[in-house]
């Protein structure tokens, strides 16, 4: 298994990446306006902006697609707050579509796929033991992606309204990192466009908050990884490990 520096070192450089082309196609290419012209036509849609944003990230979600680029743009397009709550419906409705394909529709499909995972296989032994507080920190830890965890759960034990509180407020602190990122970016547009003139305090504000929220993360992250790690590996004088590998996707 990936170790957890290794996938946030990636995420984090992957994130850089993506700033660099930025600043490198704006030199050759009108990509601020263009991205000011997208964020006024989206605001211009006025209530229908605020229900079909959730619905388009639900979809990404159901279908097991990167929706962190809409979760960006959701603090982009509708501030920090209004775009936490607007990601955080769709967060929602994704998850509760998920679990109950998985649960209702096609356990038994799910069950024969998943278990292919040897990722998610590892998460089993730590769900039968303590299955709310491997559901909240599952949603932290990076080596399990949160949109296959809702089909994963669903062919376990665990209660739809267990799973539904626990995964929503592990999820919290990610989506406001997102979101956080896409309101610098929006601020960084009126910056760049002339329309905004910070004073160089409110630079520090910004900067220390988004430094405070990504290491705030990093020790959920840290603390998320050690605990599963500690679960999976089981109690001394457990069973066979052929036992312990699928206690729950073979049932």
């Amino acid at each position: 298994m990936l170790s957890v520096r290794r996938v946030i070192s990636w995420q984090a450089a992957a994130v850089v990446c993506a700033i660099a082309l930025a600043v490198g196609l704006s030199r050759f290419f009108p990509v601020v306006s263009f991205i000011e012209a997208l964020q006024t036509r989206v605001m211009s849609w006025g209530a229908w902006a605020g229900i079909c944003y959730p619905l388009l990230f639900a979809a990404c979600n159901i279908l097991v697609l990167p929706g962190g680029i809409l979760a960006v743009g959701g603090g982009f397009f509708f501030g920090l707050w209004w775009g936490f709550l607007v990601v955080l419906a769709g967060n929602i409705v994704a998850t509760a579509i998920s679990f109950a394909l998985s649960r209702f529709v096609a356990r038994r499909w799910f069950k024969r796929t998943l278990s292919r995972n040897a990722t998610l296989r590892s998460l089993g032994p730590a769900v039968e033991r303590e299955s709310w507080k491997i559901i909240l920190l599952s949603q932290l830890h990076p080596l399990f992606p949160t949109s296959l965890l809702n089909y994963f759960y669903g062919v376990t034990p665990i209660r739809f309204s267990t799973y539904m509180f626990w995964a929503t407020v592990g999820r919290v602190p990610g989506l406001f990192l997102y979101c956080y990122i896409g309101t610098l970016g929006q601020l960084a547009v009126r910056v760049m466009r002339g329309r905004s003139y910070p004073r160089m305090v409110e630079y520090w504000i910004w900067g220390g908050a988004f430094v405070t929220t990504v290491l705030l993360l990093a020790v959920l992250v840290r603390v998320a990884y050690r605990v599963i790690q500690a679960s999976s590996a089981g109690p001394p004088g457990a069973a066979s490990n052929e036992a312990v590998e699928r206690p729950i996707l073979s049932r």
